[in-house]
């Protein structure tokens, strides 16, 4: 047999290996690594620092929180565009219910409850009144905006508490930030739920199949309405989180960030159509996007520049990872 017969043969079995490759299960690391090693050329000095490298993952800690929420929403085939009014109402509730009780542990009970009612709000209309998640969210997004203004008048509200401040923002513990200790928490309680818990596999089926789920004895309405619940409860959270490292809440906290959660979440392997979910891909999908953010920034490119280039990077983002998932 001769070197070209055996280069013919190899041909085209590299190129099936290549095909047969599960690509949409690793697009976002591999985007995750040719993103670092973009900026580490580019803006190596600045960008490799320490320091740097730590804010980068300091700052995704909102996004990866809500982006755990995020999963089991897409989980179950549906949709939550709320989430970012959601930070802001509850950033604000949480800094209100602080300033007026003195008690950092209110403030927080407090936030995360109100993310919780708008969550059960969501999850009454999706589950009993039968209306799609899509409208049902849209619609709550502007009413939780409008609630988050309507609460202070448009004005921001400090958060002075130490104690507050240094749990939910700039805290270190072991030296580690706080917020990469929340980052984690966020994580492993997420992994569990979809991997290990019984609930996981239900969100699962039911974005899978409703009817089939229905069939099999789930609880399709009950799982749904805690699947929302738990998206309020994680974007309240955020909130809280932007108040103890900003160190004040204010209306326009987490308005750009339903994009930057739903592109995390997509590109680190959660199925649009529900039925399938990725916690660690989600958690890569945030720091791409917390990175993508970062290296804009040192580039000096200016406000509207950053915008334009984060949209365009995850609009090709996206379009790639899901159309790897089709081609599989």
């Amino acid at each position: 047999m001769t070197a070209t017969t055996v280069d013919a043969q190899a041909s085209p079995d590299l190129a099936q290996r290549v095909r047969a490759f599960p690509w949409s299960r690793y697009v976002v690391y591999i985007g995750f690594v040719l993103v670092f090693v973009f900026f580490a050329v580019t803006q190596g000095e600045y960008f490799l620092t320490w320091t740097n490298l730590s804010n980068v993952v300091v700052q995704s800690a909102p996004i990866t929180v809500m982006a755990i929420g995020a999963v089991l929403v897409l989980g179950i085939g549906a949709i939550d565009l709320s989430i970012g009014s959601t930070v802001a109402l509850g950033a604000l509730s949480a800094a209100v219910a602080l300033e007026a009780s003195g008690l950092w542990w209110v403030g927080a009970l407090v936030g995360l409850a109100v993310g919780a009612a708008v969550g059960a709000v969501n999850g009454f209309f999706v589950t009993v009144v039968r209306l799609p998640s899509f409208l049902v969210t849209l619609a709550s997004m502007g009413l939780v905006a409008g609630l988050a203004r309507q609460l202070t008048d448009l004005q921001s509200v400090p958060v002075l508490d130490e104690t507050f401040v240094w749990l939910f923002g700039s805290g270190s513990l072991l030296g580690i930030p706080i917020l990469v200790w929340w980052t984690g928490a966020a994580v492993l309680a997420g992994w569990h739920v979809v991997r290990q818990r019984r609930f996981g596999a239900h969100v699962l089926a039911v974005g899978n199949n409703e009817r089939a789920a229905q069939v099999a004895g789930i609880r399709v309405g009950r799982v749904k309405m805690a699947v929302f619940v738990a998206s309020g409860m994680t974007a309240a959270l955020a909130g809280i989180l932007y108040d103890g490292r900003l160190g004040g809440a204010r209306y326009t906290l987490g308005e750009a960030d339903l994009m930057t959660v739903l592109a995390a979440v997509i590109v680190g392997g959660t199925a649009l159509t529900g039925g399938k979910a990725s916690i660690a891909g989600a958690l890569v999908g945030s720091l791409l996007m917390s990175m993508i953010n970062n290296g804009l920034i040192l580039a000096g490119l200016s406000v509207s520049q950053q915008m334009i280039v984060r949209g365009a990077i995850i609009l090709i983002a996206v379009s790639l990872s899901l159309r790897a998932r089709k081609s599989q």
